[in-house]
């Protein structure tokens, strides 16, 4: 198994990096190498819940309580949770459900040149959050 991050453990004080401007967030959170323990080595500030276990909400109960388990440890942990892939108006609603305040994804937008991102978020679009 090869290390993606170094083994030491390091401040859990996130005030040193947010004075800075800087934001740590753990991308793919659930799957790969996504690690519990990087919750407890680094100042993480967010997670992002990967798009495979999100893509079961609604049809796998397993898929559906994990996801649950994660906003649930991240809102005790005070950190921001991000639900990557949601792709259908039910999983916005369960996402939303889970009083989980971020997401991305089809449902919301599809990618798009830059212009049309400028145009999108300067308008009053709503982000298919209903």
């Amino acid at each position: 198994m090869h290390r993606l991050l170094p083994a030491r453990r390091e401040p859990r004080d996130r005030r040193h990096g947010e004075r800075r401007g800087v934001r740590l967030s753990i991308d793919d959170f659930g799957t790969g190498y996504s690690s519990l323990s990087y919750l407890k080595r680094f100042p993480v500030d967010s997670i992002k819940v990967d798009r495979a276990l999100v893509d079961g909400l609604g049809t796998d109960p397993h898929d559906s309580a994990l996801v649950a388990a994660i906003v649930a440890m991240a809102d005790a942990l005070a950190l921001e949770v991000t639900a990557e892939g949601v792709e259908t108006r039910e999983q916005m609603a369960i996402v939303k459900g889970l009083h989980c305040l971020r997401a991305q994804g089809y449902h919301l937008a599809r990618p798009m040149p830059p212009a049309d991102l400028t145009r999108l978020v300067t308008t009053s679009h709503r982000w298919g959050v209903d």
